[in-house]
């Protein structure tokens, strides 16, 4: 890992690093989907405190970095409570559907309710509970549990299974051996961590923050601020296992203050080797089994790796500007589009009318007129001509960037 300074810290050779992290919520971008933005750009921004307040060796943010970067954690098991509080109307059975939208599954299409793609999404709004196992990198379990049902994601070899208990249904693909399975959202609290510290350049603060007990586990606190205004993030708090370096915690404070946006953590965590038959999967009998889609699997090919999505990433951003720089970028592409629709021609107002009059705030400026999409972390300008503005940004910061083009 590039080198940082004991405090006031960043990594040298990371503005392209930044740039993409800054630029993967405007995948997702739509009018009506700007829910799924902030979904998928959960991991660029970190605080649940278990109590003690460990005595351990004195530490630099440079060295705690690398403490992270060096962490080579292979067998875990462990409770995570993760809670996510975007402060989104109350959208009811419509949040569901944009957020299956915005990743592209749905139930309609003969789409299986144990894909993870859309399962996983869930995680966006509300607490949940997870249990999460690993043992290398091809085995590894991941169960959603809910109030009288649970859903599992299980790696193991070859095989990646889905299984939603409440639908008894299955979802299946297949990866090469040697392929950590890709995720649709950050789930762990180092999943978050490893996204967060793509964005960290010279905009940025790094400084280590003292010491806190975590699910038993004695720990540094590393504590990621934006140097600028305009933001909407307030910090990052990472808690940093004291002996193997594995965030143990991540808690993303929002500018605006109040409740944390996402607060990911573990309640209980072991590192000794979990049983082989915790990654055994066999398809209930009755079991409705979807198989990956059919046209990759006619060609035999595998379901992507982390690599893989990452790549997929680089293609869908090529005709991206990024305005701005640092924790203040606005990503902005020409959505081809006539803007937001008036309300008289949307759905009623139980539906997605109620949800963009109660989300959206026609703004004015140079640039025209148009209607900004709110949410504690991430906001969304789309103009009347069909023009899109997306950041962890203030209002005030996404009209400034529509008016100037900087």
């Amino acid at each position: 890992m590039a080198p940082y300074a004991s405090d006031d810290s960043t990594p040298a050779g990371k503005a392209d690093d930044l740039r993409v992290g800054r630029r993967k919520a405007v995948r997702y971008i739509v009018p009506v989907t700007v829910i799924g933005v902030a979904a998928a750009t959960i991991g660029l921004v970190p605080a649940l405190a278990d109590s003690g307040d460990p005595d351990l060796p004195k530490i630099t943010a440079q060295q705690l970095i690398e403490k992270i970067a060096a962490s080579d954690v292979q067998q875990l098991s462990g409770t995570v409570k993760i809670t996510t509080d975007l402060g989104l109307p109350d959208l009811g059975g419509l949040e569901s559907g944009l957020l299956s939208g915005a990743t592209g599954a749905t139930g309609d299409d003969g789409g299986s309710s144990a894909d993870p793609s859309a399962k996983l999404t869930e995680l966006a709004s509300g607490t949940h509970t997870l249990r999460v196992a690993a043992d290398g990198p091809d085995r590894q379990k991941l169960s959603l549990l809910e109030n009288a049902a649970e859903y599992s994601l299980i790696h193991n070899g070859k095989d990646v299974w889905g299984y939603d208990s409440a639908s008894n249904e299955v979802y299946h693909s297949t990866v090469e051996q040697g392929t950590e399975a890709a995720e649709p959202v950050p789930t762990t609290p180092k999943d978050l961590t490893d996204e967060a510290l793509k964005a960290v350049d010279d905009t940025t603060s790094v400084t280590v923050d003292g010491t806190v007990q975590v699910a038993g586990r004695d720990a540094y606190k590393l504590l990621v601020k934006p140097k600028q205004s305009g933001s909407t993030v307030g910090a990052i708090s990472v808690a940093v296992d004291a002996r193997t370096g594995l965030p143990l915690k991540f808690t993303l404070t929002p500018a605006s203050g109040g409740a944390a946006v996402v607060d990911a953590g573990f309640t209980q965590v072991s590192f000794a080797k979990p049983g082989a038959a915790t990654f055994d999967f066999t398809p209930p009998k009755g079991a409705k089994v979807t198989e990956e889609d059919a046209a990759d699997a006619a060609a035999d090919a595998p379901a992507p790796s982390k690599g893989d999505l990452e790549g997929d990433f680089a293609k869908d951003l090529a005709g991206l500007d990024v305005l701005g720089e640092g924790w203040t970028s606005v990503a902005t592409f020409d959505s081809g589009g006539e803007g937001i629709p008036s309300s008289g021609d949307l759905p009623d107002a139980g539906g997605l009318g109620g949800f963009l009059g109660s989300f959206g705030d026609k703004v004015d400026g140079k640039f025209g007129s148009g209607t900004v999409f709110s949410t504690r972390l991430v906001n969304a300008l789309v103009t009347d001509d069909g023009k899109v503005y997306v950041g962890a940004v203030t209002k005030d910061a996404l009209v400034k960037a529509a008016n100037t083009g900087k």
